[in-house]
C-alpha cells in the first residue's frame, strides 16, 4: 500500500489516521471517529482492524502497547506525512469548488 496506491485516502482511512494523532485502542478509534464526525462516519470492526493491519504494515501507525488483547496504536511520522498530504489535497478541492460554485449562486 505504497503512497502511489493511496493517491487519496477514503474517509475511514483519513479519520482513523486523524484519531491516531492521540494514542488509542481500536474501540477508542471507533468512538473518536463517530464523535468527531457527529456519527456521519461509522467504521465497523472488520474495516477498522483490516485498515489498522494495512497501516501497520506500511508503517503509517505503530502499536505502542497491548493489555488483555487490547492493542494501542499511534500515528508515525510517515503516517502523519500521509495525513498532512491528504489534508492539503482536501483543502485544495474545497478551494477549487468555492472559486467556481460561489460564483454560480
Amino acid at each position: 500500500m505504497a503512497r502511489e496506491q493511496l493517491k487519496n485516502l477514503t474517509e475511514p482511512m483519513y479519520y482513523i489516521l486523524l484519531a491516531l494523532t492521540t494514542p488509542r485502542h481500536g474501540y477508542g478509534i471507533m468512538q473518536e471517529v463517530e464523535r468527531r464526525t457527529e456519527d456521519r462516519v461509522r467504521i465497523g470492526a472488520g474495516t477498522l482492524y483490516n485498515l489498522l493491519s494495512r497501516f501497520e504494515e506500511e508503517k503509517f501507525i505503530t502499536q505502542i502497547s497491548e493489555e488483555n488483547r487490547r492493542k494501542t496504536y499511534r500515528i508515525t511520522d510517515k503516517g502523519l506525512g500521509i495525513l498532512k498530504d491528504e489534508y492539503k489535497r482536501l483543502r485544495q478541492l474545497v478551494s477549487d469548488g468555492k472559486d467556481i460554485l460561489e460564483g454560480i449562486g
